[in-house]
């Protein structure tokens, strides 16, 4: 592993880069999080974990302070924010939202994408064909009811009055009406559901068939900038970006560009850790041209270490998936990612394991999660404690289930 630059194995100060997914909360939502089950692994794991405020300039984050193993470490963890983006792609309303259900159906369906995609992993092919059951089963709710407020209002009255016609109408306006505000009752309580917050999801990555959008172009450049800068501090031994579900194919495109530029020779190391990546989702797409060939250039790439957490009990998740090899674009010097699992059955106890196992959801947070048996993964040793990303995992040998066979259709990428 290897890397041109600076390469320390002990780290004394860490920057880290979180991207997170395609997610509309505020960011402090990671920080309490981290506190939390920092804490609760801190406890599991014998070592201590005390979060401050940050100690540098830029976007939302918190210092973590950590003595692991008799050895002091610090870091500066900071959310890279698209949050705004997120919201301003799920301001559909209900009918652009079932809108957005056919269209991004048939791009998956007429490209060939989605027939592929089920040949990886079933659980996030399923996962991504939730919202659309749902949202058709409230559909049909909506007219069952309809109809039936129709039928109880209208029929009658209009046999009584031997009118017919005006209460029909009248009773189909009102079963309409009905209809609509249940379809607004399931909105409204969609944080039960996620039938919306999924399909906008899908809906945002298919809306370009895979190419990315002018505004996330732009705050990808932002992103790329603060990374640069922290790569320019003699006084950090390694900047850490870590890119969560969605926001690992961002972190991909990010260091590719960033690596294009030129990295300074004196410099952190520069780790890179993806976790719940769901790239096929992305990079299967027609014209995904500029992601699958960041993924060409990175896996290459030896100013980096590049490593791949999944597992296979997260349902949303490609577990397993080698996203440059399934993607089709694996050159002959292909060296990232190390893709290996978490073992969510293996690192959480079987009680632990019952309570999460259908929490779909929830485990695809778990990453970012204490474990009660942990194995060689711990997300608060990686990001807060005293080896870098390249150090930790030297030995570490990919998981042998992994899946690194081209998968894609489409395998043409953009010229740099």
């Amino acid at each position: 592993m290897d890397q041109t630059g600076s390469n320390p194995q002990h780290v004394n100060r860490r920057r880290v880069f979180y991207i997170p997914g395609y997610d509309p909360i505020h960011p402090r939502r990671y920080r309490e999080l981290y506190r939390k089950e920092g804490a609760a692994q801190a406890e599991v794991s014998g070592y201590s974990l005390a979060l401050s405020p940050k100690q540098t300039k830029g976007p939302y984050g918190w210092h973590a302070a950590a003595e692991m193993d008799g050895q002091r470490s610090e870091a500066d963890i900071e959310v890279l924010v698209w949050s705004d983006i997120v919201r301003g792609s799920m301001e559909a309303t209900i009918p652009g939202t079932y809108w957005q259900l056919v269209r991004t159906a048939w791009i998956y369906i007429s490209t060939g994408a989605l027939r592929r995609l089920m040949r990886l992993r079933k659980g996030p092919v399923i996962a991504a064909l939730y919202p659309v059951g749902m949202l058709l089963l409230q559909a049909l709710l909506a007219l069952l009811l309809a109809w039936g407020v129709a039928h109880a209002f209208g029929i009658p009255a209009g046999l009584l009055n031997h009118g017919g016609l005006p209460a029909t109408l009248m009773g189909w306006a009102l079963g309409l009406g009905a209809g609509y505000a249940l379809l607004r009752w399931f909105k409204k309580r969609d944080g039960k559901f996620f039938a919306y917050y999924l399909m906008h999801d899908y809906a945002h990555a298919a809306a370009t068939r895979g190419a990315i959008a002018p505004e996330m172009e732009a705050r990808m450049d932002q992103f790329r900038a603060l990374i640069a800068e922290a790569l320019q501090d003699q006084s950090v031994d390694e900047v850490l970006v870590v890119g969560h579900s969605s926001g690992a194919h961002l972190g991909v495109s990010v260091l590719a560009d960033l690596i294009r530029d030129g990295l300074p020779l004196a410099r952190p190391a520069l780790g890179f850790l993806t976790l719940g990546q769901v790239v096929p989702m992305v990079s299967f797409l027609p014209r995904a041209r500029r992601l699958r060939g960041d993924l060409q250039y990175l896996c290459q790439r030896g100013e980096l270490t590049w490593v791949d957490v999944t597992a296979p009990g997260d349902g949303c998740a490609f577990a397993l998936c080698d996203p440059v090899s399934v993607s089709g674009v694996a050159p002959e010097g292909k060296r990232w990612p190390l893709v290996f699992s978490a073992a969510f059955t293996q690192t959480l106890s079987p009680e632990r394991w019952q309570q999460l196992r259908w929490r779909f959801f929830r485990l695809h947070f778990q990453y970012l999660c204490a474990f009660d048996r942990p194995g060689d993964y711990d997300y608060f040793r990686i990001t807060a404690g005293p080896l870098t990303l390249a150090e930790r995992y030297r030995d570490r040998k990919p998981s042998k289930s992994r899946i690194d066979v081209p998968v894609s259709k489409f395998t043409s990428v953009a010229a740099e």
